[in-house]
C-alpha cells in the first residue's frame, strides 16, 4: 500500500460543506451538540489508512518524517479539530513505544495500531497536573515477575475508548529521578474488575472527545509492558514529547487553515455599505496580517519537524519554541478572523453549521496538549545557559542545519529513535538561531535580494542580539523569574524569524510547488520576497510596533492577502 498524501487524503475526504459527506461541517456540528464521538468519521480514515501512517516504516507502516505526519494531521484539524485530536492520540500513545521499546513491542503495537485499536497515553493525574514527577499512580512488583497498577490517571484523551494506554507510573516509592518507569497496558489482558474508566468529563471544546480517565486496582500485568528500562520512564517521556509536541502545532496549522477559509469566503461574498467587505481597507489589512502569521507559523512549524531528524540532539528547543508559538499565534489569527465574521462567529446553527465558533472553543484546548505554553517555556529558560553561550561561540551544525530548512532533502526516519538522538538539552543550542548572522550576511550578498527583505532581516538580527547579551546575564533560579519568560517569548520569535530567512535562502527564491506544505510552498508568495517578507512582519510586530509605514505595511498585507484568499492552482473551492 503507498503512502497517504495530504492531497490524497484532501480529496478522498470530499467537500465538507457537501450534505451527503461523511466528514462535513453539518455532521461534525450535529455530533458536537450530541457530545458524541465521532465514531463513523474516525473508522473512515482507518479505511483510508492513516492509522499506518502512525507506525515507523521499520515496523511495517508509512511513518517516515514528522513533516509527512503532520500535513495528514493538519488536513483533518482543518475540517475539524475533535476528529483530528480523538484520532490522532493513537500517534501519541504509541510514541514513546516507538522512542523506547523493544523490536518486539513496537511490532506487536503496531499491528494492533494499524488494525484500528486506538491508543491513549495517560500522563497525568487529578492532584498533579503537568508535575509528572509528583506522580502517584503505582507499579509494584509480582512475585509472577509482572506488575500490579494501583492508582488511577486523569484528564486523558481515549481513555476510554483506547485498547491500549501507555501509563506513567511510580516503581520506585522512595522517590528521586529514577522512580517512574513506562508501561503499555492492553486492557484485554487484565483480569475482570481490576480497572474501570472514569467518567467522561464535559468540556467546553471538543465536546465529543473522550476526554475521561482510567483507574486500576491491583491491576497485574505482565513484565514485557514495561517500556524501555525500569527507571527511565520521566527520562522517556521526556524526549517523546519532543516529538509530539512537535506534530502538536498541526492541529493549530489545520484551525487556521479553516478560519481563514471562512472569513475569506465571508468577506468576499458580502455585500455592505454598497461594497464587498473584502474591498474595506482594514479587512484585507486584517486578513492580509492573519496570512502573514500563518506564514511565519508554517515556517517555524516546518523547520521544527524537520528538525527532529535533522536535528534531533537540538529538538528539547525547537520542540519547546514551536508548541509555545504556534498555537498562540492561531489563536490571534482566529480571533482577528472572528471579528470579520462577526455576530456569524458566535451563532451555532448558522454560516457552516456554526463551525466557526465550534472551531474557537475547540483550538482553546490545542495549546495545553503535551505541555501548556508555561510548561514549554520553562523548558526554554533551563537552557537559557547553554542558547547564550553557542550563540556567542557561533556553533552550528551545517550538515543538520541545511537539511532541516530544505524541505526536499532526504531525513534520516524519526523512529524508532537511536539511543543518544533526543537529548533532555540540547547541547548544541539551537543551529537556526546561531547561523542567524551568517544568514543575513549570505542574504547582503545574494543577487537580487530584495532590500526591504534585508532591512526586516537586519532588524531580526539586531533584536536577537540583544536578547542573547540579556540571556547571558540571567542569573539561574530553581523557580524561574517572571523576566525569564518574557525572554523565553523574545526567544521564539527570534527562532521563528530565523525559520523563515533561512528557508528563504535555501529555496533560492523559486521553490517547487508542493501543496502539503501549505500556503508556505505557492509560487507567486515567492516574488519579490513576499512571503518572507510578510512573515518577518508579522513576528517583528508581536512585542513592538510593526516595521515600515502604515501604507508600506497595507501594501504588503494586500499583497499576501490576494493570494492567500484565492485558491491554489488545482485546489477546491470550499
Amino acid at each position: 500500500m503507498s503512502a497517504l498524501t495530504a492531497a490524497g487524503l484532501e480529496r478522498a475526504l470530499g467537500d465538507p460543506s457537501g450534505p451527503k459527506t461523511l466528514f462535513s461541517y453539518a455532521r461534525c456540528a450535529e455530533l458536537d451538540r450530541a457530545e458524541a464521538f465521532p465514531e463513523a468519521i474516525c473508522a473512515e480514515l482507518d479505511r483510508l489508512g492513516l492509522p499506518r501512517q502512525y507506525v515507523p516504516v521499520a515496523y511495517g507502516g508509512a511513518l517516515t518524517g514528522l513533516q509527512e505526519l503532520a500535513a495528514l494531521v493538519r488536513v483533518v484539524a482543518g475540517r475539524d479539530l475533535t476528529v483530528a485530536i480523538g484520532h490522532a492520540k493513537s500517534y501519541l500513545g504509541a510514541a514513546c513505544v516507538w522512542t523506547a521499546g523493544t523490536p518486539e513491542q513496537a511490532r506487536a503495537l503496531a499491528d494492533r495500531l494499524m488494525a484500528g485499536a486506538p491508543v491513549s497515553w495517560g500522563l497525568t493525574e487529578r492532584a498533579h497536573g503537568s508535575d509528572l514527577l509528583a506522580t502517584e499512580l503505582a507499579a509494584v512488583p509480582d512475585a509472577s515477575g509482572g506488575y500490579r497498577l494501583t492508582g488511577e490517571k486523569w484528564l486523558i484523551n481515549n481513555a476510554t475508548r483506547g485498547e491500549l494506554i501507555c501509563v506513567l507510573a511510580r516503581t520506585d516509592p522512595a522517590g528521586g529521578p529514577r522512580a517512574l518507569s513506562l508501561f503499555l497496558v492492553d486492557k484485554d489482558r487484565l483480569e475482570p474488575g481490576v480497572y474501570r474508566c472514569l467518567p467522561k468529563q464535559r468540556t467546553h471544546g471538543i465536546r465529543g472527545a473522550d476526554i475521561s480517565g482510567i483507574a486500576f486496582d491491583g491491576a497485574l500485568i505482565s513484565a514485557d509492558a514495561l517500556v524501555g528500562e525500569a527507571g527511565h520512564g520521566a527520562e522517556t517521556v521526556l524526549r517523546t514529547l519532543q516529538l509530539t509536541r512537535t506534530v502538536c502545532t498541526a492541529l493549530s496549522l489545520g484551525a487556521a487553515d479553516h478560519a481563514l477559509r471562512q472569513a475569506a469566503a465571508f468577506t468576499a461574498g458580502r455585500e455592505l455599505y454598497g461594497s464587498r467587505l473584502a474591498r474595506f481597507p482594514h479587512v484585507r489589512r486584517t486578513l492580509g496580517r492573519a496570512h502573514a502569521t500563518l506564514l511565519a507559523c508554517e515556517a517555524v512549524s516546518l523547520v521544527a519537524n524537520r528538525s527532529a531528524g535533522a536535528l534531533p540532539g537540538e529538538q528539547s528547543v525547537a520542540a519547546s519554541v514551536v508548541k509555545s508559538f504556534v498555537p498562540e499565534c492561531v489563536d490571534g489569527i482566529i480571533a482577528d478572523c472572528g471579528e470579520l465574521l462577526g455576530g456569524r462567529a458566535f451563532l451555532t446553527e448558522v454560516h457552516e453549521h456554526g463551525s466557526f465558533q465550534k472551531l474557537a472553543r475547540d483550538h482553546r484546548v490545542v495549546g495545553i496538549f503535551d505541555g501548556n505554553q508555561a510548561v514549554n517555556r520553562n523548558a526554554l529558560i533551563n537552557q537559557f545557559p547553554v542558547l547564550a553561550r553557542r550563540y556567542r561561540e557561533g556553533r552550528v551544525d551545517p550538515a543538520g542545519l541545511a537539511a532541516a530548512v530544505g524541505p526536499g532533502s532526504p531525513l534520516p526516519p524519526v523512529a524508532p529513535v537511536a539511543p543518544g538522538r533526543l537529548e533532555l538539552v540540547s547541547r548544541g543550542g539551537s543551529s537556526l538561531v546561531q547561523n542567524l548572522p551568517s544568514a543575513v550576511a549570505a542574504l547582503r550578498t545574494a543577487e537580487g535580494t530584495d532590500p526591504r527583505l534585508l532591512a526586516l532581516a537586519v532588524r531580526l538580527l539586531a533584536r536577537c542580539e540583544a536578547l542573547h547579551g540579556k540571556l547571558a546575564t540571567l542569573r539561574p533560579a530553581r523557580v524561574a523569574p517572571a523576566r525569564a519568560f518574557d525572554l523565553a517569548e523574545e526567544y521564539e520569535e527570534c527562532f521563528a524569524g530565523a525559520a523563515v530567512l533561512h528557508l528563504w535562502l535555501a529555496g533560492g527564491g523559486r521553490p517547487a510547488h508542493r501543496p502539503e506544505l501549505g500556503l508556505w510552498a505557492r509560487p507567486e508568495l515567492w516574488q519579490d520576497g513576499l512571503w518572507a517578507r510578510a512573515a518577518l512582519a508579522a513576528v517583528l510586530g508581536r512585542r513592538a510596533q510593526e516595521p515600515g509605514d502604515g501604507a508600506e505595511l497595507d501594501a504588503l498585507y494586500d499583497a499576501v492577502e490576494a493570494v492567500g484568499a484565492a485558491p491554489a492552482a488545482g485546489e477546491e473551492i470550499r
